[in-house]
């Protein structure tokens, strides 16, 4: 089940909507999967796919400050322990190299504990931060260097 990961096109992230369940296990986070933010990003918004279709994919983009965000990111579920995820984190690093990133940062609900044990695997800070989506909303912060970076 090899994958090659190209930039994403809208096309391509409808059709993970409509395949939503198979890469989200049940949790619908289909009211964060911001078009525009492909559109305006779609050099770091990008898809794992091969002869059997869309096999994950990971939207982010990069700030004016150098930090390459990870908006989202997700395998679907017959690609999960492949490494695939920690492919779609080292294309995206290496477009938000070009774009001038020094760091890297994503976030998650407090309870994910397969999303921070993925994110420790890949050398990330963790820390909660409380109200960090608003009042009583805290979120887990992943954070992590780009080597070379001297700030």
């Amino acid at each position: 089940m090899a994958a090659r990961i190209t930039p994403a096109h809208v096309t391509d992230i409808q059709q993970v909507l409509a395949d939503h369940a198979r890469y989200w296990d049940g949790r619908d986070l289909r009211a964060l999967h911001l078009l525009p933010l492909v559109h305006e990003f779609g050099r770091t918004c990008l898809v794992a796919r091969s002869e059997e279709g869309i096999l994950g994919y990971l939207i982010g983009f990069v700030t004016p400050d150098g930090t390459g965000y990870v908006h989202l990111v997700a395998t679907r579920d017959d690609a999960r322990g492949t490494g695939l995820g920690r492919e779609l984190y080292g294309a995206f690093t290496e477009a938000a190299r070009r774009q001038g990133a020094v760091r890297l940062k994503a976030i998650t609900t407090v309870g994910n504990e397969g999303s921070v044990a993925f994110h420790r695997s890949l050398g990330f800070d963790v820390r909660v931060e409380a109200d960090y989506n608003g009042p009583g909303r805290p979120r887990v912060v992943f954070t992590r260097a780009l080597a070379g970076d001297g700030r």
